[in-house]
């Protein structure tokens, strides 16, 4: 249970912990399919009379401000919770909206995660799934699909098949570096797998929704995934030369992309030594 607590802790170190709600951000990738920006990782929000299907819920202050968004595009009620990875940027709204009467959905391994981090009753997925689920509403086929050892061990990509989005949680970080929670079950080759099934799936015209960032296309999945391959090719070669990830850090192997990749929550040291762990774990 220790560990779990810790790696947890780890992956809050690379986000700010809100001690007020933040402001907050909607609008439309495509037809009832909306984004949700403000403070933790991106809310898809899917509205029509079938009610409100949403994806993540940021940290705990920020649910009021979130449902007041969505009060701007649909007088519907919020149905149903899916939880792309257990991360409290993702699921720190899970107990708002759990005494709220949100069904919450999930991996198996996310409800597993937040036992062991000793959320709340109301905080936990009430409905998990081992390998992918699908939701028919608002005129949308939405299919929910795991995607093994990526950002974690429970990550979960969300595609309104209909509507041609795709809302990749944190196995998408849009324009920055990004974190791998190795420590969690993530790895560097399921993050590759991740974006390789989206690439599959997608066409110069499909949205992605990272899980930070701003809302990409296919052509930003794919400068993303050169980027990752220029990272791990530039570091794996030390690391199997014996260097330690002090000496890894001292020597800069990145700082070719740097300047386009390391401007955001990941510092270009903090990135040298996630990939580091993902890499030797």
């Amino acid at each position: 249970m220790k560990s779990l607590k810790l790696a947890l802790i780890g992956a809050l170190a690379v986000t700010a912990l809100p001690g007020v709600a933040v402001a907050q951000e909607i609008f439309s990738v495509a037809e009832g399919i909306h984004v949700i920006r403000g403070q933790g990782g991106n809310i898809g929000v899917s509205v029509g009379s079938d009610g409100v299907f949403m994806i993540d819920d940021q940290f705990a202050p920020a649910t009021q401000a979130i449902l007041d968004q969505i009060k701007t595009v649909t007088d519907q009620p919020v149905r149903f919770l899916v939880n792309t990875h257990f991360h409290r940027d993702h699921t720190g709204g899970n107990e708002n909206l759990g005494k709220a009467g949100v069904l919450i959905f999930a991996h198996d391994n996310v409800r597993a995660r937040l036992l062991s981090a000793d959320a709340p009753r109301a905080a936990l997925p009430v409905v998990t799934f081992n390998d992918a689920t699908t939701f028919h509403m608002n005129g949308q086929t939405v299919r929910v699909f795991h995607t093994a050892s990526a950002h974690t061990d429970g990550d979960a990509m969300i595609h309104f098949q209909e509507a041609d989005v795709i809302h990749m949680g944190d196995t998408f970080f849009n324009g920055f570096y990004p974190f791998i929670d190795a420590r969690s079950g993530g790895s560097v080759e399921g993050v590759f797998a991740a974006i390789d099934t989206v690439l599959a799936l997608a066409d110069d015209d499909t949205v992605i929704v990272p899980g930070h960032g701003p809302v990409g296309n296919k052509a930003d999945l794919i400068a993303y995934r050169e980027m990752l391959t220029t990272a791990r090719d530039g570091i794996r070669p030390l690391i199997a030369d014996g260097k330690s990830v002090e000496d890894i850090v001292a020597a800069k192997p990145l700082a070719a992309l740097d300047g386009d990749w390391g401007g955001g929550f990941l510092n270009p040291e903090r990135f040298l030594r996630v990939m580091h762990a993902a890499l030797t774990k």
